[in-house]
């Protein structure tokens, strides 16, 4: 790292109606460093990147690159000044190739596209990083680790000098991470420097320089990573000491058993994994990224046509053909993709919290307002969810409050099992305990909760037995009591 100032941000102010997103913020970033940029879901940080990206236009500040004043008023102005940006939520065109989606604006040959050129120069970048998947894919065939990398690739192609990173890590492998890491190394070592957002504290030692830390829409302070800790880090993120981090009863097993699977196969991805979950038990679904751990839980919920397996619901052989049957046997799944499979990100949170559950206040065509309202403000205080009303449209909170309305909108169905696929995704510390300390209130009061999470520390700790699968099957079973590992976790997860 040098002492070269690639960018600065100064007196950076954006609001939003009823929201003061960023208020007086400074960031800077020096040639050839990894700084990271911390805070809690609504802190500010995303949209102080979008800011420089020019996807929105601060009402007060300045921006420097090289010492230079820039005006950055839109996405072009902002790749123009050597800026490019990875969005928390993947921007792919799902049926465009690979090389379309890595070229797209700036495609070889302008208006007669020449497709072979931009396949060889897609497919050179591809052999380049190791990634063992061709340009002439379809972005929707890959998963969505490799579509992540897509969006790595895309960046890198911009031979930009300001790299924004907004979670990359959040859902590739241990291996890809390992990529990303040596990628982002050797990147910094021609003088390019990276901004780097993310929720995973174990991350900043590894590879960031300084970190610099926002709440509540404002600058909190800079630290440099070897002369600091985690504790001091996040009493700056949340303004108090986090104690209690994972809010766990262990509980003698009840011996009900609520669900049960045999073999239960999607003829693609879930290849026979057979599991059961006891009545107020947290069990945790541990593997690695293709292991089938999703595609098993979809199946369940009668998301997959086709599917095989036998499932039982409290003793009794059901037959799921789609999530309405779930629901109705008192199943309720929140996706691992909230963008893509939850979310109706331009109405409000009320809508969005009350979809799955209009029965409850409308009656031959006539909306109960109050009880609508009622039901919304319920989750809203149990989530801890940041929101200025219930009308505030969802697209407009962060990621980790987007997650606490769809949590609540599954917990309104009032189920006896709660599937969460990544729950904690993109979600902050303080936000993490929250749910953490939920999760454990459900499952004392008897709620049954299957977690599907790539957070080992988070499985182990909150796990009362412990799934392991790998290509499409189950491969062991542990109880929390057992001394598991992550050591251990990860053999059977390989295997």
């Amino acid at each position: 790292m040098s002492e070269h100032v690639l960018l600065q941000m100064k007196n950076i102010h954006k609001s939003f109606p009823g929201v003061k997103a960023l208020q007086a913020v400074d960031f800077e970033l020096r040639a050839g460093e990894v700084h990271a940029l911390l805070g809690e879901n609504g802190a500010g940080k995303s949209t102080l990147i979008k800011v420089l990206g020019g996807i929105y236009i601060a009402e007060e500040g300045e921006i420097f690159i090289n010492g230079r004043k820039v005006n950055i008023d839109s996405v072009n102005a902002s790749h123009e000044n050597g800026i490019a940006i990875i969005h928390q939520e993947l921007v792919l065109v799902p049926y465009m190739t690979v090389a379309e989606n890595i070229f797209l604006g700036r495609e070889a040959g302008g208006k007669l596209v020449k497709h072979e050129k931009m396949e060889r120069d897609a497919q050179e970048l591809l052999d380049a990083y190791g990634l063992n998947f061709k340009a002439d894919t379809l972005v929707k065939n890959l998963t969505i680790a490799q579509q992540q990398m897509v969006e790595i690739i895309k960046a890198i192609s911009y031979d930009s000098k300001i790299l924004v990173m907004d979670e990359p890590t959040s859902s590739i492998s241990d291996k890809e991470v390992s990529f990303l890491f040596e990628t982002m190394r050797a990147l910094t070592a021609k003088g390019v420097g990276i901004i780097y957002i993310s929720h995973k504290m174990s991350e900043l030692e590894q590879i960031c320089d300084r970190v610099t830390v926002m709440r509540d829409g404002m600058y909190v302070g800079t630290e440099v990573v070897k002369e600091t800790n985690k504790d001091k880090l996040i009493a700056m993120m949340v303004g108090r000491e986090l104690t209690n981090y994972y809010t766990r009863d262990f509980l003698p097993q009840n011996k009900e058993i609520v669900l049960k699977c045999d073999n239960i196969a999607d003829g693609k991805m879930a290849k026979g994994a057979s599991f059961e979950v006891h009545k107020g038990e947290i069990v945790g679904f541990a593997g690695l990224v293709g292991a089938g751990r999703s595609e098993t839980m979809k199946a369940v919920f009668g998301l997959t046509p086709g599917s095989t397996g036998d499932v039982y619901v409290d003793g009794k052989k059901v037959s799921i053909k789609s999530p309405v049957d779930a629901i109705k046997y008192g199943i309720a799944l929140v996706p691992e993709d909230r963008k893509l499979e939850g979310l109706y990100k331009v109405q409000s949170v009320r809508f969005n919290s009350t979809i799955e559950v209009l029965g409850e206040f409308i009656r031959r065509l006539r909306v109960n307002a109050e009880k609508e309202e009622e039901i919304t403000q319920k989750y809203i205080d149990m989530m801890a969810t940041k929101t200025p009303s219930q009308e505030q449209t969802i697209g407009n909170l962060s990621g980790g409050n987007q997650q606490k309305v769809m949590i609540g909108r599954w917990l309104a169905t009032s189920p006896k099992l709660l599937i969460l696929d990544e729950p904690t995704r993109g979600v902050d510390v303080g936000a993490k305990a929250e749910i953490y300390g939920i999760m454990n209130e459900l499952a004392k009061q008897g709620m049954s909760i299957i977690m599907i999470s790539s957070e080992l520390p988070e499985i182990l700790n909150m796990s009362d037995r412990i799934y392991v699968m790998c290509d499409g099957k189950v491969t062991g079973c542990f109880a929390h009591d057992e001394g598991v590992t992550q050591e251990t976790i990860m053999k059977l997860a390989a295997k």
